[in-house]
């Protein structure tokens, strides 16, 4: 049995047996409509889910970076809804799936764990939606640093925030360079 005592999923996870990944930037982890087989958490780098449209659009459905799982709600799915692709980088640790649904489905305290991260994640992407609905950078930023309780990522970082906020990094910049007092 796991010793749970408040544990993240993903501690509950690091406590099995798992084999890592690597993938190159533009490697792909799995396409939609792929049969779900396994369970991914990225270590290094970033992988974003991408829903491709028949306009060439691409829609980013979620940025995983280290510590992150990527598509956690396909646990429960039989495929794919998206596609995952690490767009740096990455080193993954992975599970088979089979063997993670059979512990949420015997373990209850690692099934309420697993719906607290599910609720947890929900709770974010509202929040970026909300944020995103905001109209002027000023606002993305002062909301997302509400948010992250008034820390800045490191300087070589503020592109991914740029991405996080739907803004251009050159827009990001600027809003970061009047307000002159965050470096």
């Amino acid at each position: 049995m796991i010793t749970i005592m408040s544990a993240s999923f993903l501690e509950i996870l690091d406590q099995l047996p798992g084999r890592e990944l690597h993938l190159n930037a533009g490697t792909l982890l799995f396409q939609r409509d792929d049969i779900v087989r396994s369970v991914y958490v990225v270590r290094t780098g970033r992988v974003h889910l991408l829903r491709r449209q028949e306009d060439g659009a691409v829609f980013i459905l979620q940025r995983a970076g280290p510590g992150k799982l990527v598509a956690e709600a396909s646990l429960l799915t039989k495929t794919y809804h998206c596609s995952a692709e690490a767009v740096e980088p990455s080193l993954l640790t992975i599970w088979p799936q089979a063997k993670i649904r059979a512990l949420i489905n015997r373990d209850k305290e690692t099934a309420l764990t697993y719906a607290s991260h599910l609720a947890g994640e929900v709770r974010t992407a509202r929040l970026r939606a909300e944020i995103s609905s905001l109209r002027k950078v000023r606002d993305r930023l002062d909301a997302w640093l509400a948010w992250k309780e008034g820390s800045l990522p490191q300087k070589g970082e503020w592109h991914h925030l740029a991405r996080e906020l739907n803004v251009t990094p050159e827009a990001l910049y600027r809003e970061i360079a009047r307000r002159g007092t965050m470096k």
